[in-house]
């Protein structure tokens, strides 16, 4: 009776694992799969964000509107119309695009098109970075409703201000900004981008008050 010829055992792969980590500035690794909230720092997250563009860049001035600007306008539009609010819940609306430091600000149609759950992915690192700064993993379902509405607010002022969309358009894809103040109205009707060692400077001292 023949014996069975032995099977071969194959090569080890001499291909390393794709690398699935962020190195910062600081020197921390950030893995973008298993986030260790221990590997966050606010140096980081204001870097980056005051580099990353909002509106893929297609905003009006010589410098990009940033994600560090933008989280200002919403945690000044929360504080607006939520004056009654602990200064943690602040935090979390200057917080609440934190992961963009990592994974950048994909507008809301590619994310639709990519077609996998990247809110999942964000909100994994989301959670990590509020355990970092002592915030609730997940916020209170009313607090995040409201930091989501001021998003919106924001995105309108940043819309019919600096991206070209008609009062009309901005109306129809994110609401009229009801219930913020005549003074903050007016002011955020003149937005501006900053260079981003400004808007680096100015996220981080209002992190300061804030923590």
């Amino acid at each position: 009776m023949s014996s069975s010829a032995p099977k071969s055992i194959p090569p080890a792969s001499s291909t390393p694992s794709p690398r699935a980590w962020q190195r910062m500035l600081s020197g921390r690794r950030l893995d973008l799969l298993a986030p260790d909230p221990a590997d966050v720092a606010i140096e980081d997250i204001a870097h980056g964000l005051a580099r990353v563009a909002r509106w893929n860049g297609q905003t009006l001035g010589a410098h990009a509107f940033s994600v560090a600007q933008h989280v200002l306008v919403v945690e000044e539009i929360c504080a607006d119309r939520n004056p009654q609010w602990d200064l943690q819940w602040r935090l979390a609306a200057l917080l609440h695009d934190a992961p963009e430091y990592v994974v950048g600000d994909l507008i809301s149609p590619f994310k639709t098109a990519i077609g996998i759950d990247y809110k999942a992915f964000e909100n994994r690192l989301l959670e990590a970075i509020h355990i970092r700064f002592s915030l609730p993993p997940r916020l209170p379902a009313a607090i995040a409703s409201e930091i989501k509405t001021a998003d919106r607010f924001a995105a309108f002022y940043e819309a019919t201000t600096l991206a070209g969309f008609s009062q009309d358009e901005a109306n129809l894809y994110f609401g009229a900004p009801n219930g913020v103040s005549a003074v903050l109205a007016e002011r955020l009707e003149k937005l501006a981008p900053s260079p981003a060692a400004e808007a680096q400077q100015a996220f981080l001292d209002r992190y300061a008050v804030l923590s």
